[in-house]
């Protein structure tokens, strides 16, 4: 057996109470004593933590490192720096599986996914279960929840068309979810924003989700519209879940778009409050940054790619199909928030590209990237990066205010995530790097946000009971040891939208059940002690 004891720390246990002074012993992979149970016990490691905050390791139930597991690299850095130590993966119904039958699909799958997930590995598993054993067996540096994204359900049965669901495609993706939900998914993930699933209405989504309510799981929603159609977007997924008889979590909520701050967020608000009163289960996340991340695609019509993205991309390389995109581009649309005119070409960076002649652009608004390398206008840039790169371009949206920000911080059941991408780039989002001590450091300390303890709360024991997740995120006798120690003077995050890839630093001790990860602020190479966890585990 392998023991550890914490002493002296003004310990936080995660559940929302204020800090108090007591030891800890840690038992192989769990908490095995606190307080007077655990005072001069012995240990093979003992940590003086006097003057130093001690708490759960940080729970982000929203992160796109799905594939980094089955790959060789340097995934879990970022990760332990900022004091995560459980991660919940397959969101924005964008998981890795189940993956379509053939090989054109699968790549147009995997293309698609590239800017969010990051390249494919070279070898995927193809459904969810498979998935789940890769997991399994690979060395993980933080603890791993994976849900299954009906996306990636749709695109596997029906590729990216835009038509519906026959009855049989229901049962199948149905069948699809009941067997994920038996496996062990904490949760099933929608893209509503995204192809094909926008293609997608209300009564197809309760049908295929009806395993998630019996099971008594969550479903976790990227709207269909983040902008001006907002509010009717929280409307349709409410109404989704009440239809499921499943809980729901409204994942990054926010108000995108100049005209629609300070007002909207309100109101959805109304609705989520209105049905939480009448007795449905409904959360929502943030993250503290007014800037979102995802795929250039996101700007492209539902209507030019008319449910055939590989032929949108490729048309996109031709005259016509600049001047249709162009057209289409600035045109408002009943069913679809559109970017290009709700934010406009100046509000959105260029942040990663797969081939070199564009690394230039990277950091660069399109409009500016436009003007600056001689292109008539941003339309003309953003088709041919889709079209050269294959859908592969990242961009990040200046679309929030902070003041909404703060109105969904302030809620008492919204949780705190990173939403960070895996897109290949030196110039990632920021919350990549620090969205967790970014709320001790401004949310806490400089701006009186939260107490740390509701902080805490928010991003440990909140999340983890949101996702299934037990015996974590909180600090007990019996639960594993994933434990945070640091100087809340001192733990800091240091990535920005300028100089984006950089660690957080000040954090003392990680520990990854029972093992420690982190040393006065350094990783211990080849610390791997994370695990595969499936929800009720």
């Amino acid at each position: 057996m392998k023991r550890i004891l914490i002493k002296h720390g003004l310990v936080y246990d995660g559940l929302g109470s204020p800090g108090i002074h007591k030891d800890i012993l840690l038992e192989d992979e769990k908490i095995r004593a606190m307080g007077e149970a655990a005072w001069n016990q012995a240990a093979d490691v003992v940590i003086d933590a006097a003057g130093k905050i001690v708490c759960p390791g940080f729970v982000d139930i929203h992160r796109h490192c799905d594939i980094k597991p089955l790959q060789e690299g340097r995934f879990g850095e970022c990760e332990l720096a900022q004091g995560i130590t459980t991660v919940v993966v397959g969101n924005c119904g964008m998981s890795p599986t189940p993956c379509p039958s053939g090989e054109a699909l699968r790549k147009e799958m995997y293309d698609f996914y590239e800017p969010v997930l990051g390249p494919a590995a070279e070898r995927m598993p193809e459904t969810y279960e498979e998935y789940l054993k890769a997991l399994d067996s690979a060395r993980l540096p933080v603890n791993m929840g994976a849900m299954i994204g009906t996306g990636a359900v749709r695109i596997s049965i029906k590729g990216f068309s835009d038509q519906p669901y026959t009855m049989e495609e229901l049962k199948r993706a149905r069948g699809i979810i009941q067997r994920a939900m038996e496996l062990g998914a904490p949760g099933v993930s929608l893209g509503i924003m995204y192809l094909p699933e926008c293609y997608a209405s209300t009564d197809e989504f309760a049908y295929i989700l009806e395993p998630v309510g019996r099971f008594g799981r969550v479903i976790t929603t990227h709207i269909r519209g983040e902008g001006s159609k907002m509010v009717e977007s929280v409307a349709e997924v409410i109404e989704i879940a009440e239809k499921a008889g499943c809980a729901l979590e409204i994942s990054h909520f926010k108000s995108c778009g100049m005209k629609n701050w300070r007002r909207d967020i309100h109101t959805a608000i109304g609705l989520i409050e209105r049905a939480r009163a009448q007795g449905q289960d409904i959360t929502c996340d943030f993250y503290p940054y007014d800037g979102g991340s995802t795929a250039l695609t996101t700007m492209l019509p539902p209507d030019f790619v008319k449910g055939d993205m590989a032929r949108a991309l490729e048309y996109l390389g031709t005259e016509e199909g600049v001047e249709e995109f162009r057209r289409k581009s600035r045109m408002n649309w009943e069913d679809w928030d559109n970017f290009c005119i709700l934010l406009g070409w100046d509000r959105i960076l260029i942040s990663g590209v797969v081939k070199e002649k564009y690394l230039p652009m990277v950091g660069m608004t399109v409009q500016e990237a436009a003007g600056r390398f001689g292109y008539p206008d941003a339309e003309a840039l953003a088709a041919e990066l889709m079209h050269e790169e294959e859908g592969k371009t990242a961009i990040i949206n200046m679309s929030m205010c902070q003041e909404d920000i703060d109105t969904v911080a302030k809620l008492p059941y919204s949780n705190v995530i990173s939403d960070a991408i895996y897109g290949k780039t030196d110039r990632p989002h920021p919350r990549m790097f620090g969205a967790f001590p970014k709320i001790i450091r401004e949310y806490v300390k400089e701006r009186g946000i939260y107490t740390l303890e509701e902080a805490i709360k928010k991003m440990t024991s909140q999340p983890a009971a949101r996702m299934g997740i037990e015996k974590r995120g909180s600090l007990a006798e019996g639960n594993y040891g994933d434990i945070l120690i640091f100087d809340p003077a001192q733990f800091r995050d240091r990535a920005t939208y300028k100089d984006p890839a950089r660690l957080a630093a000040g954090l003392e001790y990680c520990i990854v059940n029972g093992e420690i990860v982190i040393r006065q602020d350094k990783r211990i190479p080849g610390a791997l002690y994370g695990k595969s966890i499936r929800a009720g585990h």
